[in-house]
């Protein structure tokens, strides 16, 4: 028996640090097929460029799948923050209090998901699937048709660009925004008695309700700090590109789902967690960006990208079932 267990400890070592692992190999792979991959200013793009964006939105992706449940309306939140942010730039508001009609945009579409989760009972899946198509119509209707809400060059004020371009000591502001909400949830989740239920709720619903503690309070907030996550998303996504653009924050939704089931093989327990989460984003960042460096088409770099999250998922798997058996 202790020889069988000796033996499990070795694989399931290999299980959970399989996506680091993984990581160090596309890292070596694109180092050495393309010339440009180790340039800082291609190792910043990466960090700035691929990685800011779908961090903010797989750690809103996290809270909703460690509850027990999943958000596929999380680039209906981003949308909808990007929207009121150009809304509110253009109607003369104030920077700061354009970005808090964003997010308080965003949260609008986590009340909605709560709502019908906690208060009616639709299941995460449908309820936020029906948010994603319900807030795609709305957008058309908004926009006469799906058409791009503009900012004129004149009409930008500093402090909108400082969110999408500026610098603090060095430091990207976009990639500082990130920084602090991935801490805030690592914090919130290893130290907070709401991030401790939330966990609870993913692994026993039964248990938490049972024992007195608020189930459907705490899943409503849980979708609700989701969206108002991926709003944030949303603001730095305008302030970069100075645009609204219909339906944009979609394109993030399946990454984010990706990136977060990738960080789930990093936890002991296959539970979703913020540095699984962190590093799978990463992983999907670098290949996105090492595909593209070796002119690969499009349609190809998403094929690559699919069997990248398979192959990650499928090792941890065949590594736990082994040290299970």
């Amino acid at each position: 028996m202790s020889a069988s267990i000796a033996s499990g400890r070795p694989l399931a070592s290999v299980a959970r640090y399989g996506l680091i692992v993984a990581l160090i190999a596309v890292f070596s792979l694109f180092s050495a097929v393309a010339p440009t991959f180790l340039s800082v200013g291609n190792l910043q793009s990466i960090l700035v460029n691929n990685f800011t964006l779908l961090a903010i939105v797989s750690i809103a992706m996290t809270f909703a799948v460690a509850a027990g449940g999943i958000d596929l309306s999380v680039g209906t939140a981003v949308d909808f923050a990007s929207f009121a942010f150009v809304s509110g730039i253009l109607a003369g508001l104030p920077v700061p209090l354009a970005a808090l009609a964003g997010l308080g945009a965003g949260a609008l579409v986590g009340a909605f998901n709560a709502v019908l989760i906690s208060a009616i009972g639709v299941s995460p899946f449908l309820a936020t699937l029906g948010t994603l198509f319900i807030g795609r119509s709305i957008q058309q209707l908004l926009t006469d048709g799906g058409n791009p809400v503009y900012l004129p060059p004149s009409g930008v004020p500093e402090a909108f660009r400082f969110i999408g371009h500026g610098t603090l000591g060095n430091i990207p502001v976009p990639l500082l925004i990130a920084a602090i909400i991935i801490a805030g949830t690592a914090l919130l989740f290893a130290r907070m008695r709401f991030g401790r239920v939330v966990l609870a709720i993913g692994i026993q619903p039964r248990t938490v309700r049972y024992s007195g503690i608020g189930l459907a309070k705490h899943v409503a907030v849980t979708f609700i700090l989701a969206s108002t996550i991926a709003a944030f998303a949303g603001l730095i996504l305008t302030a970069t590109v100075t645009v609204y653009i219909p339906s944009s924050g979609n394109g993030f939704m399946l990454n984010a789902i990706g990136a977060t089931f990738i960080g789930t093989t990093f936890s002991p327990l296959g539970r979703p967690n913020v540095a699984g989460t962190v590093l799978g984003v990463l992983l999907l960042s670098i290949v996105a960006n090492g595909l593209l460096l070796t002119g690969l088409n499009f349609y190809w770099q998403q094929v690559g990208t699919g069997l990248l999250i398979f192959a990650v998922l499928a090792f941890s798997f065949v590594n736990k079932k082994a040290v299970g058996a």
